[in-house]
């Protein structure tokens, strides 16, 4: 049920904007975040898939998907030259079996990995938390729940929500003027 607005509230054409902007900031970063890794990201998580157990190229790819919650499913065009590069670099080898290339970590590898000790890619901590992924998913969950405050609170719940949303935009600019 639509709770109903004094006038100057959210009308229908303000919300079909709001709706319209929300969905447009979605496809906007949509397109980016599920599937774009940093550079060396794609690596760091064959290398720390490896150190756990060898693995096929496909297994590798849903691993790192499942892990990342979904949010990121690297390429095939990205997964396998990198397998052929630390292959070609000695830091793995391939073994065929049932007709599958399994790839395991070499002394060399196992060596990098311990070097680079640090969280995988996927994990809370690692680059892609604070990287191209969670800041625009944390934006569309935000413009989300901005909407649903439009579209079924009151014109007190819809002034609360706005001063929020202004305190939020200082503070994410006043984190630009950190040094």
């Amino acid at each position: 049920m639509r709770a109903s607005h004094p006038a100057g509230g959210f009308g229908a054409n303000n919300m079909d904007g709001m709706w319209q902007a929300v969905e447009e900031l979605r496809s906007r970063f949509e397109k980016r975040a599920g599937t774009r890794a940093g550079k060396g990201e794609v690596r760091t998580a064959v290398l720390a898939l490896l150190a756990e157990q060898p693995m096929h190229g496909y297994q590798i790819i849903r691993e790192i998907e499942e892990r990342s919650g979904g949010s990121w499913k690297p390429s095939a065009g990205s997964v396998y030259p990198t397998l052929q590069l630390l292959a070609d670099e000695g830091s793995i080898t391939a073994e065929e079996s049932n007709g599958r290339k399994i790839y395991s970590l070499t002394e060399a590898g196992r060596a990098e990995v311990s070097a680079h000790q640090g969280a995988a890619p996927w994990d809370p901590a690692g680059s892609m938390a604070g990287g191209p992924v969670s800041l625009p998913k944390a934006g569309i969950e935000l413009a989300q729940a901005a909407a649903q405050v439009g579209r079924t609170g009151t014109q007190e719940q819809v002034n609360q929500a706005v001063a929020v949303l202004d305190e939020a935009r200082r503070r994410l600019y006043a984190i630009l003027a950190q040094d």
